[in-house]
């Protein structure tokens, strides 16, 4: 329902402006994507036993702190977006001009902290699967050499909800790098200390999936 809905709003705002006698560079696109849930997934660092354990395509994906588990594991969880229609989804030209992008993700569960800080980082990493370099792999960077990071917080209230995360300056730098996939990786802030949660990634369940949301013109 939500992809049909923002692929009506697309045909009619370029309707309307070819209307207006304007050309294509004027026509305001929107496209959405689901992210691959083949190549998403998690990896969980053991720091007793000094191991990782990496979940491909799980259901739900963990970031964080698992305090259930006296070896206290960290999790990282990654997203892909193809943004070349390499899923069937929409696409977004490499020659697009992002004009913002949305990244949507339902939550089933925050444990051990009302609020947790967390880093969402562009990256790279392999479709095929996860290894464990990509738990400590450096983001990548903006022109300026600053991480293509953003610090953003999910609460305790957010379990059962959709939560959407502005992304459009990492949305950028990936279309400025000509990336075909928008790859992304959530950790908790080096800052903190606790806090985990969990976000609801079930194949052929588009409704929960991950979306990401790219306006353009």
């Amino acid at each position: 329902m939500k992809r049909l809905l923002y692929l009506g709003m697309t045909v009619l705002l370029a309707l309307s402006l070819s209307g207006c006698g304007k050309g294509h560079s004027d026509y305001i696109f929107i496209a959405q994507i689901l992210s691959d849930q083949l190549a998403d997934g998690d990896i969980a660092f053991d720091p007793v036993q000094n191991s990782y354990t990496i979940t491909n395509s799980p259901n739900t994906l963990y970031f964080g702190i698992d305090e259930s588990d006296i070896n206290l594991p960290e999790f990282r969880a990654f997203l892909d977006f193809p943004l070349d229609g390499s899923t069937n989804d929409d696409i977004v030209p490499a020659y697009a001009r992002i004009l913002s992008a949305t990244m949507e993700v339902f939550i089933n569960e925050v444990s051990f902290a009302g609020t947790i800080p967390t880093l969402l980082d562009l990256v790279t990493f392999p479709i095929s699967g996860l290894t464990p370099a990509d738990f400590n792999s450096a983001p990548l960077q903006f022109p300026d050499g600053a991480d293509a990071s953003l610090l953003i917080d999910f609460f305790s209230s957010d379990v059962g909800t959709y939560v959407r995360i502005d992304v459009t300056p990492l949305v950028r730098e990936n279309q400025r790098r000509g990336l075909a996939s928008f790859q992304v990786r959530l950790l908790l802030d080096f800052a903190a200390n606790r806090g985990f949660v969990g976000i609801e990634d079930r194949p052929n369940i588009a409704v929960t999936a991950p979306m990401l949301t790219v306006r353009y013109r």
